[in-house]
């Protein structure tokens, strides 16, 4: 015996859809309660979040055309906070409403390093960073600061943008490493094109700073590039080779 949701016909296995106790006009805080988070459509779950839509637009087509404007929920989840208050319906407070529960989404998604937690390898580091990097839209370099025996003290950011030698500058890198008495520290940047194989300028910048880091005492562990599809560890593919790696301390 077939069925369709809406028909409220039996099942083969005797018991009514739960969908029979929807009425036609119910919306997505009736369909959640009677159905369930899971049943509920992206759009459904961003009107709820939004509460209404402003104007005659209900919530659930406000949601619908975020959606379709932005390119699905991956385009949503970059869209910054200004742009999304410029929207008709939308304003500043739906908008943070919208962009803190998309950031708790990425941070749920993955466990992120806490301060003192080992970093054993670039695995690690691209658990940590991917699901805040891997659909940003500029460049971003950031630094993993790390003890002795390889355990994080904290992440700190070096620069935004486009990556280039005068913007991870020596002087940008270390000055966090110094100020926090760090042993050793992990490079890490993002590549918004999605691959994550390194440039040459990525190669150059690296060894620029693995060398500093040498004269300083403060050793780069490893250069992780993180992008959408992946990551590469420099150290792994033999562009850095200077010094021990990460889970490598001294006996």
């Amino acid at each position: 015996m077939s069925w369709t949701p809406d028909s409220g016909a039996p099942r083969a296995d005797g018991f009514r859809a739960r969908e029979t106790a929807l009425a036609p006009g119910d919306g997505p805080r009736e369909r959640l309660t009677a159905l369930g988070v899971e049943a509920l459509s992206e759009a459904e779950l961003i009107a709820l979040l939004l509460r209404t839509g402003g104007g005659r637009r209900d919530a659930l087509a406000l949601a619908a055309r975020l959606l379709q404007r932005h390119g699905g929920l991956p385009g949503l989840a970059t869209a910054a906070l200004p742009e999304l208050a410029a929207e008709d319906g939308m304003g500043p407070a739906k908008s943070a409403t919208l962009v803190a529960a998309l950031e708790l989404g990425r941070r749920f998604a993955v466990r992120r390093l806490r301060s003192g937690d080992p970093v054993r390898g670039p695995a690690d580091v691209f658990r940590h960073f991917h699901p805040r990097l891997r659909d940003a839209r500029h460049e971003r370099f950031l630094l993993l600061l790390l003890d002795g025996r390889h355990r994080m003290l904290r992440e700190a950011v070096v620069s935004q943008g486009t990556l280039t030698a005068s913007l991870v500058h020596p002087r940008e890198v270390f000055r966090p490493a110094l100020r926090e008495a760090a042993a050793a520290i992990v490079l890490v940047h993002n590549h918004p094109s999605g691959d994550p194989a390194p440039s040459r300028e990525d190669q150059e910048i690296t060894e620029r700073l693995a060398a500093a880091g040498d004269l300083l005492g403060i050793p780069v562990l490893d250069h992780v590039v993180v992008a959408e599809r992946g990551y590469v560890s420099l150290r792994e593919a033999g562009l850095l080779r200077s010094g021990r790696g990460l889970g490598e301390t001294a006996s």
